[in-house]
Formats: C-alpha cells, sequence, structure tokens
C-alpha cells in the first residue's frame, strides 16, 4: 500500500501507547512500517532533502501533533507514552484520528496558531499547519495566494522547532542549560572565545549569580546572568533576589533566561531597576537559538525565484 500520510499514521501510533508503557519511536517506526506493509522501497523513499526517510519524517509529525494535542507526552528523548486524554481519544475515534479532532483542544489551537511579531510584513493563516500534508487540515489553499501558503508553512515550522527546543532543554541536566546559555551569548557576540567565556561563567558562591560572561573580547563590561530552566512562572521575588545580587556586585548590566515566562509584577520591577535587567523568557530563548544557529541545522532551503521584469525592458 502506498506510504500514508501523518494524519492517518495518528491513530496507529496512539493505540501502540494504549498499555501506558512508555515506547522508543524507533521500535514504533518499524512496528508501524509492519502495520502499514510498506515495501523496502517505501521504507526507503526520502524527502527532497535526502536527510530523512518519508515515512520516518510522517511519523515524527504524527507524534509531535500528537504531543501538542496533549494525547501523548515524551517523557525521555525519543520515547512515548499515552495521557488519559489519549485513552478518551482512541475510545472517541475507533477508526480514524485527525487535525479535526486534535482541534477541540486549546494546547493544540495554541500551537498551530503563529506567533507574530511586530516586524511581520505579512500575517500567516492561523491553523495553516505544514506544506504538503493532507488538505483536510486547514484547506489554506483555498484561501491564501501561494506567497501566504508558503509563509504560513514556514512559520508553523517555526513555531514547530521553537516548541521541540524548549521540550529538549527541559528534559536535559542543569548543567546543560548552563552551558546552552553561554553558547547562546557566544553566538550573539558577547564573551569572546568559548574559552574566555567558560572561564567567565563559572558559578559564583553568593547564590544570586549564575554566571559572568565579558559584554565585548575586550573585557571592557561584564554581563551577570541568571539561567533558570523552570516550568513555573518566574515571579517578582525572584527578580528581586537576582537585583540585590547585582547591587551587591556592584554590576549594571544582567540578563537572566528561564525556559518558563514571567509574572507581570516580575517585568515591573525589573523595568524600573536603576540598572540593566533584560529578561528572556522561554519563547525568547528559542528564538535566540534559531536566529543564531544554536542547537539547530539546516534541513532544507528553497529559493523562489520572481521574474526580472528589467531583463525583458527594451535597451
Amino acid at each position: 500500500m502506498p506510504i500514508p500520510d501523518y494524519q492517518t499514521i495518528m491513530r496507529p501510533l496512539l493505540a501502540m501507547l494504549e498499555d501506558g508503557a512508555q515506547r522508543r519511536l524507533s521500535e514504533l517506526y518499524t512496528e508501524l512500517c509492519d502495520q502499514f506493509e510498506l515495501t523496502e522501497n517505501e521504507r526507503e523513499q526520502r524527502v527532497n532533502s535526502g536527510r530523512q526517510t518519508v515515512m520516518r519524517n510522517r511519523v515524527g509529525w504524527a507524534r509531535t501533533y500528537l504531543h501538542k494535542a496533549g494525547l501523548l507526552t515524551i517523557p525521555v528523548r525519543s520515547y512515548c507514552q499515552i495521557t488519559e486524554r489519549g485513552r478518551k481519544a482512541l475510545l472517541d475515534n475507533p477508526e480514524r484520528l485527525d487535525n479535526r479532532y486534535l482541534k477541540q483542544f486549546p494546547e493544540f489551537i495554541a500551537f498551530q496558531t503563529p506567533k507574530t511579531k511586530k516586524t511581520d510584513t505579512a500575517q500567516a493563516q492561523p491553523g495553516a499547519g505544514i506544506s504538503g500534508h493532507d488538505s483536510q487540515e486547514a484547506g489554506i489553499e483555498d484561501i491564501a495566494t501561494p506567497e501566504e501558503a508558503l509563509q504560513a508553512a514556514y512559520t508553523a515550522l517555526q513555531q514547530t522547532l521553537a516548541s521541540d527546543l524548549l521540550d529538549t532543554i527541559k528534559q536535559g541536566p542543569p548543567a546543560f542549560f548552563e552551558q546552552l546559555v553561554v553558547d547562546v551569548m557566544l553566538a550573539m557576540g558577547y564573551g569572546g572565545s568559548r574559552e574566555e567565556a567558560g572561564r567567565a561563567t563559572q558559578l559564583s558562591a553568593d547564590g544570586g549569580i549564575d554566571g559572568i560572561i565579558s559584554e565585548d573580547r575586550l573585557g571592557l563590561d561584564n554581563i551577570y546572568l541568571q539561567a533558570k530552566r523552570w516550568e513555573g512562572t518566574v515571579g517578582r521575588p525572584d527578580i528581586q533576589k537576582f537585583a540585590g545580587a547585582l547591587q551587591g556586585m556592584k554590576a549594571k548590566k544582567g540578563v537572566f533566561i528561564t525556559t518558563s515566562d514571567y509574572s507581570t509584577e516580575a517585568k515591573a520591577f525589573a523595568s524600573n531597576l536603576d540598572s540593566s535587567m533584560v529578561l528572556i523568557n522561554g519563547d525568547q530563548l528559542a528564538e535566540l537559538m534559531i536566529e543564531f544557529g544554536v542547537g539547530v541545522t539546516t534541513k532544507e532551503t528553497y529559493i523562489v525565484k520572481a521574474i526580472d521584469t528589467d531583463y525583458f525592458l527594451d535597451d
């Protein structure tokens, strides 16, 4: 039979997790290939970039969508486990699970809704999904120009990547997060070399500063860091503690980085300080990692060309 689309894979994938055990994705992939009776050629067929097989790519997207809708969790990297919501979904849908069903969950809607910036020149269509998938996902081709559809697909891919980055960061050890913060600062042009930054960001003894990094290669000024890999919201007391530590070091610049977000009171307190304090939440951290190439790699490049009208003008 032909290689199934990712929505067709959703229910069989979830059903394999019905017993509640944690299963490795690679094992599920093999079982799905067997269940759909794929030939060796179909199993080896690759996406255009050649980096991954079509089936493995679609299994990965099926897992991502089920995870974002709360039907399964990723307790450990490369593993899956069903949730109570997932068990109910299997009972509600004895034949098929797809995006239409998943859209009843606020988490899934939030995942599919583009997070626009003030500098955006074009608004992506909410719920556009991933280009090349089953047309029943959103029907964007009926309401958008090709350029808008491409922008919407790109936005959806970027949001998925950002979400996956945060999930991966939260699963790593604290030391990994501290090194990641250093790598992001380095990629942005702070701290000189990795060796210099490594020495500059050793944990301090006062408990309020997680690291120190040079603002430039000459070390003319220092930036003091606080890195919190948290799930809950960072409140005003945490910012006050960091501000007190900065004052004790007679520091003028601080950066507080978290994988979660900040309360309104925390943001207001930081904005009213005499010293300069920048708050970076999880979404902003993921955006910086993508922008400066930390922990990500280029999977595919598309070049969109247009007619060069000057070429066709008469002299």
